[in-house]
């Protein structure tokens, strides 16, 4: 549900692998879905 969302914004540059990390820590998206959206390994 979120991952969408959130994936439409940093791909249009309005969020950064800082902001789309949020939503980890927020237990919004899942690590995994983090390297799906950024292409980079979730480093806490």
């Amino acid at each position: 549900m979120w991952k969408d969302t959130i994936k439409k914004w940093y791909e249009e540059d309005l969020y950064n692998n800082e902001d789309v990390k949020v939503f980890v820590v927020a237990k919004m998206i899942t690590t995994e879905e983090y390297k799906e959206i950024t292409n980079e390994d979730y480093i806490a």
